[in-house]
């Protein structure tokens, strides 16, 4: 396994994107349109598009890479996987107004899956300026087919809300 971000994730509106360099993710409804969850977007191509339970201030965020799949640990929380193309070996992760560069080990199809904890402490406390957040977050990586998306493990409100959105329920 290979850590390729650790540290304070600066959000506002709590969105990130994963994306090859300069580019973007046009529209964060459309990447996650129709599918089962609605945490991580991977309907526009080479990009991942994601949301956090806090609105804005930093949150704790870690990307990795694996040759193979994760073990997965599902206890109270959300968890979420779609399949993503990974144009090149480059990429960024993205808020509004940081980006920080990821350096993938393998290009072709992967499986992203995003473990979200404290959601819902995250969204109560809504911003968080003088205080760390609640809530983290974890974004794993691994080659592997494409395949639909899937909700793992359904933890917090906000989430199924989220879901919900993506869905067309909401």
């Amino acid at each position: 396994m290979i850590t390729m971000f650790d540290g304070p994730l600066d959000v506002h509106y709590g969105y990130f994107s994963v994306a090859p360099p300069d580019e973007f993710v046009d529209n964060l409804a459309d990447a996650r349109a129709g599918q089962a969850n609605g945490l991580l977007g991977g309907r526009e191509p080479h990009r991942l598009s994601g949301v956090t339970g806090l609105h804005t201030g930093e949150v704790t965020f870690r990307v990795e890479w694996s040759p193979e799949e994760p073990a997965l640990d599902t206890a109270g929380q959300d968890v979420v996987e779609v399949s993503v193309d990974l144009a090149g070996p480059g990429a960024e992760l993205r808020t509004f107004n940081e980006s920080w560069p990821l350096t993938f080990p393998g290009q072709g199809w992967h499986r992203a899956r995003f473990t979200a904890r404290e959601m819902d402490a995250g969204r109560d406390l809504d911003t968080a300026f003088e205080e760390p957040a609640p809530d983290s977050y974890l974004l794993q990586l691994w080659p592997a087919p494409p395949a639909p998306d899937a909700v793992v493990a359904r933890h917090s409100a906000i989430a199924d809300y989220w879901h919900g959105v993506a869905g067309g329920a909401r």
